[in-house]
């Protein structure tokens, strides 16, 4: 029997959350039955975390934003000039060399895990519509569907470019033979302002950590992915307003003094975070300092799991200034366990490709390759950043203000700031802005969109991963061949696939 090829588990949220049942009459639990599920507040909570926020999990090798190879971060950021990975996996290559194909694993993945949800949360939107509850609770649900939705199309547009977007009435009959096609970047661009613009009219400007809420889709999430979205379609203005925005008192943002006490567990749902994945002991555990550590690096818990694998690239370490207190949880040299002191001259089989991107703090009830601190997923220096650089493209001049906006993130760090003399015209801003980035949002998941919006993405894969393979088409990355093959000729591959 064929189905909308478009829909790939569009049901499979749903199922797991049906209320238990004492009827020892059989009922058909394969199918969503509106005389049993949803009907009340419960069921419509259960269906908007199945389907709102399920993507974006940092659950062991599992969401959007896994520590692990699945997580769009370390996807990004390991075909950059700041990422590798140490481990001889056929998993990276692809990856590392930016030799991206159709058959990919790691390229494709992000598409083929997570097209579904965006049918997902327009079904979830139609399905609480007719539930009785508070009116107030129920605004603000389907806030937060169009708000993840709107996220996730952003995602897989920055990757991708314009994806499948299937209308209800195509995704009420799943057994009909229409093929989803992708819509125009026209299209795409509408869809994420619409859904964003809707989640923001509703959704409050922020959760403090006490909150219960803390956790929940923002209206300062809203807005720093459209930011986020302007920056990718360089429209400077709008970029200008959203950042502007994010500065206001009601939203409550601001630097963390200490750059290392951001990724603490003792620190979770400080005020420079915007949105964090939340993890805790027993669900939505994190992997990534096992990820990072090599066995001679020395812990206070000695019982968490160490592979040494991801790094920063030498070339990348070598820019910062020697000072940066940045680099207190970016490692370059350190005395081993053994008693061997490890660096770029001295690497062993520790820092052979590069520094260790450490970043989060050690989690002390950690008893392998678990961690329980939030993953951090966006936060105010990268917005402040970002407006920074969107007031100098906008106006095509330098400003004291956005001088003033880069030094926040530099003083921070303990290096010196820029005196607006020192700046030579609008292009050097743009390339210290550029720096600053990479050196404050290292394996955050920046730095790919970012070498993309400058035009350097290929240009920095071949002159620092020294790739052969890396083709100016490979801004996008490339959509499974089997969604290609599937369609017969409708879903159209990006170009030079």
């Amino acid at each position: 029997m064929k189905k909308l090829l478009y829909i790939i588990s569009v049901l499979l949220a749903t199922t797991a959350f049906l209320p238990s049942c004492t009827n020892l009459e059989s009922e058909m639990y394969d199918v969503i039955n509106p005389n049993i599920f949803p009907v009340n507040e419960a069921d419509a909570n259960a269906l908007v975390t199945a389907a709102a926020y399920a993507p974006f999990r940092s659950n062991w090798y599992s969401g959007l934003y896994s520590a692990g190879s699945g997580g769009i971060h370390v996807t990004a950021e390991l075909t950059t000039d700041i990422g590798y990975c140490q481990w001889n996996d056929s998993y990276y290559p692809d990856l590392l060399e930016v030799n991206f194909t159709p058959s990919s694993q790691c390229p494709t993945s992000p598409y083929k895990d997570y097209i579904g949800y965006i049918g997902k949360m327009t079904l979830t939107l139609d399905r609480i519509s007719g539930i009785d509850m508070k009116e107030e609770t129920k605004k603000r649900l389907e806030a937060e569907i169009l708000c993840g939705r709107g996220w996730l199309a952003y995602l897989l547009y920055d990757f991708y470019g314009p994806i499948q977007i299937p209308t209800l009435e195509q995704l009420s009959n799943p057994l009909g033979e229409e093929i989803i096609p992708r819509v125009s970047r026209e299209e795409m661009v509408a869809f994420i302002e619409n859904d964003l613009n809707a989640a923001i009219a509703v959704l409050p400007a922020s959760y403090k950590s006490s909150d219960s809420n803390y956790g929940r889709f923002t209206k300062g999430l809203a807005y720093t992915v459209l930011m986020k979205l302007y920056m990718q379609e360089k429209n400077w203005t709008k970029a200008v307003e959203c950042g502007r925005e994010l500065m206001k008192p009601e939203y409550g943002y601001e630097l963390v003094k200490n750059y290392k006490d951001i990724f603490t567990l003792e620190n979770e749902g400080n005020a420079e975070t915007i949105w964090a994945a939340i993890c805790s002991s027993s669900v939505n555990k994190q992997l990534w300092v096992a990820h990072v550590l090599s066995s001679q690096y020395p812990t206070k818990n000695e019982s968490i799991q160490k592979w040494g694998g991801y790094r920063v690239l030498w070339d990348f370490y070598e820019t910062f200034d020697k000072n940066d207190k940045r680099l207190e949880v970016l490692v370059g040299e350190f005395v081993g366990t053994d008693g061997k002191l490890y660096n770029k001259e001295n690497p062993g089989t520790v820092l052979q490709t590069g520094a260790m991107p450490i970043k989060y703090g050690e989690d002390p009830a950690a008893t392998g390759e678990e961690s329980q601190i939030d993953w951090i997923i966006y936060r105010y220096a990268d917005v402040i950043t970002l407006l920074s650089e969107a007031i100098v493209r906008n106006g095509n001049a330098v400003t004291q203000e956005a001088v003033d906006l880069l030094n926040m993130v530099r003083s921070r760090a303990g290096i010196s700031t820029y005196n607006f003399s020192d700046i030579k015209g609008v292009d050097d801003f743009l390339d210290k802005v550029l720096l600053e980035r990479g050196h404050e949002l290292w394996f955050e998941g920046a730095r790919r969109t970012d070498l993309v919006r400058y035009g350097r993405y290929i240009e920095y894969a071949r002159r620092y991963k020294g790739s052969v393979t890396a083709q100016d088409y490979m801004n996008l990355m490339p959509l499974p061949q089997s969604v290609i093959n599937e369609s017969r000729g409708t879903v159209i591959q990006n170009p030079g696939y």
